[in-house]
């Protein structure tokens, strides 16, 4: 744990090197920092380095020896223990500035831990089962790498997740009368701590004792530098294109660099109509003014001359289609699938309260990137709205993924979403298939209106088909608001999350 500590606070690290003992006092100097001298403890109460359990403890209350081996204290006097015995431990009296002031036998009761949850290296905050997984599974990580994470589900709590052989087990972390924690229940503990400490020593359920703390992956930046947060106009000089990875009707894709050391995704409009520059213009007011992980993230934009530049984040595995259809994809299980619709439900949930509305939501125009998190995209046809529908006689919207009343009226709402959300599902649980199959545009209307649902597709659950069906209401008030879609599919997970 005393290495935990040092990973965990590296600005501490003078403090760590008196407390770990790594330099050793001078002759010349045998307090270790020339304030107090040292009292040279037996064999039996310390060694030349502090162990692996080592923790740091802060007094509750002051104390008086009673013994020459025992220590006297004060209320806040902080503590590096040794080693545990009993009722009694072997601790070093450390000062705010980790010099070792005094060695001995103090009673455990009196002390209580002096680091945060916060500060554990194994502790990773609010995550998700994909992040998570990809964390553990990344490189430097072996047999019995872990994580306790707060999970992004309501009603959760926290998740103990292990690596073990080629996948990630997740564990419920149980609080016992809203206090001890436990993932079994013969073993409770008053801290989480306490929990990993125990796993460390004895074995878990069908999975082995835990080994080592997971290695941090370095965090996605959402801006390009601090100075583009605000400003948001770069010359296109210091933008290095590379391959292309998609087209579009208004745009084409590429892959680029950003000064050449960070990867960024960047959009080129087609120059070659001023409806395509108003749809640029619409789009990048829409995405300066939306901030949310599981929306796409804008950085820059590239306007003094055209063609005109996108820059956004870049999103490894592509969009969400090309990743269901390809080899990744089909290896997800059902359980996985799910939580990518709750992404994008949370995301457009974003959208929704926000008054704004995409008007093409499909796997198509879902992102992808590392640790599978997913980010809606592609907001070419969104609009801002004040009213509860937004009316267009544009005819080019993709029939298989509108609403009845978006093709014969051109009425969008944040409900005409949901529905395009119901057939992004079929998409997503079909690994990428196409909705009505065999039908034209023409007849999935048509079939549409006289009540025509598509059926549940092969080993679909039934709870998903519901929603689905729950989605193509045809009164927008009867389908559900995207908050509630996340919910419901956040507490339909098969695995135990």
């Amino acid at each position: 744990m005393g290495e935990c500590l040092r990973r965990a606070c590296p600005c501490l690290e003078p403090l760590w090197q008196r407390v770990f003992n790594d330099k050793k006092p001078s002759p010349e100097d045998p307090g270790g920092g020339g304030a107090v001298v040292q009292t040279e403890p037996s064999p039996a109460q310390t060694s030349d380095r502090v162990s692996e359990s080592s923790s740091i403890y802060t007094a509750l209350w002051s104390f008086e020896a009673r013994h020459q081996d025992e220590l006297s204290f004060q209320e806040g006097d902080l503590f590096c223990v040794l080693s545990r015995s009993g009722d009694w431990w072997t601790a070093r009296k450390i000062d705010k500035n980790g010099r070792v002031l005094d060695t001995g036998i103090v009673p455990n009761n009196y002390l209580a831990r002096a680091e945060s949850l916060e500060m554990q290296p194994w502790f990773y905050g609010k995550m998700n089962r994909f992040e998570a997984q990809g964390h553990l599974m990344g490189p430097g990580n072996e047999e019995g790498a872990f994580l306790i994470r707060h999970s992004e589900k309501d009603n959760i709590g926290y998740v103990l997740s292990v690596r073990s052989s080629s996948r990630v087990k997740h564990f419920k972390v149980h609080q016992a009368n809203g206090s001890n924690f436990l993932v079994d229940p013969n073993h409770q503990f008053s801290s989480l701590i306490d929990l990993v400490e125990h796993y460390c020593d004895n074995s878990l359920t069908n999975t082995g004792k835990l080994g080592k703390p997971c290695k941090r992956k370095k965090p996605n930046i959402s801006d390009l530098n601090h100075f583009t947060v605000d400003e948001w106009e770069l010359p296109k000089e210091e933008f290095l294109l590379e391959e292309q990875l998609g087209s579009g009707n208004f745009a084409d894709v590429y892959r680029g660099r950003w000064k050449n050391h960070i990867n960024v995704a960047i959009k080129i409009l087609k120059n070659d109509s001023e409806m395509n520059k108003r749809e640029f213009h619409r789009e990048v007011q829409i995405l300066k003014s939306l901030r949310h992980r599981h929306l796409i993230s804008l950085f820059a934009v590239c306007t003094a001359s055209p063609p005109y530049y996108i820059i956004t984040e870049l999103m490894e595995k592509g969009s969400l289609l090309s990743f269901l259809r390809g080899p990744d994809g089909q290896h997800q299980d059902v359980a996985s699938l799910i939580d990518m619709g709750a992404q994008v439900a949370d995301g457009m949930s974003y959208l929704e309260e926000k008054n704004s509305i995409h008007r093409d939501l499909a796997a198509r125009n879902v992102l992808v990137g590392e640790d599978y998190i997913c980010k809606v995209a592609d907001f070419g046809l969104a609009r801002i709205i004040k009213e509860p529908f937004y009316i267009t006689e544009d005819k080019k919207m993709p029939y298989k993924w509108s609403a009845p009343e978006a093709i014969s009226h051109g009425k969008f709402s944040n409900k005409s979403d949901v529905w395009s959300f119901g057939v992004l599902l079929y998409e997503i649980i079909t690994y990428g298939g196409a909705p009505y199959p065999a039908l034209s545009n023409q007849e999935v209307h048509e079939q549409i209106m006289k009540g025509y649902r598509m059926p549940a597709p092969s080993k679909c659950p039934n709870f998903l088909y519901q929603i689905m069906k729950k989605c193509w209401s045809t009164e927008p008030a009867d389908r559900p608001d995207f908050k509630s879609l996340k919910i419901q599919l956040d507490s339909c997970s098969y695995e135990l999350e």
